[in-house]
């Protein structure tokens, strides 16, 4: 613990405390190593500390990286420059892993949504979500979310565990496998961007999540441009400079209201980083422009923050920190014992109507993968989903038998 005392530990909101209490990599149960997630340097360790000559370690190292990212290949014996006779020596000590699929289901619109498993048997969900123009993989960064935010399924979750880099780009390499993707090519595919809007908060997770988005934006590799990927948070003001200098792709910030007392009620992290606090963090925000607006998430909650008054100061807050900034009014995507209802689509227009008129780009996101659960604010793991029915049903008999 002594190296930790470094840097000052920031406290979560939440079930528990994910910063101070580092967790190691789970350990396989036959001992292999996984390459997936490994920085270039690690993989050629990985492979030097297994016994490989430097040279040779180097070598290997390339030639796996290319057969890993651009071939999108998992079988040591399909890596045709590599010596036949050294496929068994590195299929004993290494693995390329792909998450686990549980459940895959799609939606009537198109959405696909993926329940998946790790090897310590915890869920996660990933979903794509294809338009004419583009076709988006919103990707999960942890198992549950601490933030426990009021209009949000997730947020009723525990968090379990952060997902590491091997599991957070492991949900893109699954999605072209799905997709037919390989080999990685710049034109003409399916996944075009990236948003890390699933399960979690990825500020609270972020040397994994940085870690996994330089894979993805590797020239060599995925080779997905920084400018088609989104990392959404829930405003963990002090990290949000370190993720436009060491990450550098486009912010999303999850507003939802523009008041304290309503912000505190269902963003409660509100509480510890204030509305002004964020917004100063959005306009010191590297790399935010014109041309790289800042987008920021607005849940339509019915009589909680849909007024015109609500949209006035909307407006007044963007331009009072001269915010390059696009609105996405997001209708509420209903869920089990939700305590809120979804704006009428009046409202929501008179609302759009308010901040375009304040010269804000403000569009409604049109749901999709409702009918599935895979809509924005619906992630939670069918695990918990169940658990939480059973104990819905236990207490619906308990009260039955009282009464």
């Amino acid at each position: 613990m002594a190296a930790m005392t470094d840097a000052p530990l920031m406290p979560i909101p939440g079930h528990f405390d994910t910063v101070p209490v580092p967790r190691a990599a789970v350990v396989r149960e036959d001992g292999r190593v996984d390459l997936l997630g490994l920085t270039r340097e690690q993989l050629r360790q990985s492979l030097a500390d297994a016994g490989l000559e430097p040279k040779q370690a180097k070598l290997r190292s390339k030639q796996l990286w290319h057969w890993i990212y651009n071939r999108g290949v998992t079988d040591f014996t399909l890596m045709s420059d590599i010596a036949k006779a050294q496929h068994p020596w590195l299929s004993e000590r290494f693995v390329v892993s792909r998450p686990e699929v549980v459940e895959a289901q799609v939606s009537s619109d198109g959405t696909r949504k993926w329940l998946l498993r790790s090897p310590d048997a915890q869920d996660y969900e990933m979903v794509f979500i294809p338009d004419a123009d583009r076709g988006t993989l919103c990707v999960s960064s942890q198992v549950g979310c601490t933030l426990n935010c009021t209009f949000c399924y997730t947020g009723t979750m525990r968090l379990v565990r952060n997902l590491t880099a091997g599991e957070i780009v492991g949900q893109v390499m699954l999605a072209r496998d799905a997709l037919g993707e390989w080999p990685s090519q710049p034109e003409g595919r399916m996944l075009t961007n990236i948003v890390m809007m699933g399960m979690g908060e990825p500020l609270y997770n972020f040397d994994n999540v940085r870690d996994a988005l330089k894979l993805v934006m590797d020239n060599e590799g995925l080779a997905l441009s920084k400018r088609r990927i989104t990392l959404s948070t829930s405003g963990v003001v002090p990290m949000m400079a370190r993720a436009g200098e060491e990450i550098g792709v486009n912010l999303a910030v999850s507003l939802h209201a523009v008041t304290k007392e309503v912000r505190d009620e269902i963003v409660p992290l509100n509480r510890k980083y204030g509305i002004e606090e964020l917004l100063a963090a959005c306009a010191a925000y590297p790399g935010a422009n014109n041309a790289r607006r800042i987008t920021f998430e607005y849940v339509m909650l019915k009589g909680k923050n849909d007024r015109d008054e609500d949209a006035h100061e909307l407006v007044r807050l963007l331009r009072k920190y001269k915010l390059p900034a696009k609105v996405n009014l997001i209708p509420f995507n209903p869920w089990p014992g939700a305590d809120y209802e979804c704006s009428t689509p009046e409202r929501v227009s008179a609302f759009s109507d308010i901040v375009f008129q304040g010269g804000i780009s403000a569009p409604v996101r049109r749901p999709r993968g409702r009918d599935i659960m895979a809509a924005c604010g619906q992630l939670k793991s069918a695990a918990e989903r169940k658990s939480r029915a059973e104990l819905d049903r236990l207490a619906a008999e308990k009260q039955a038998a009282l009464g």
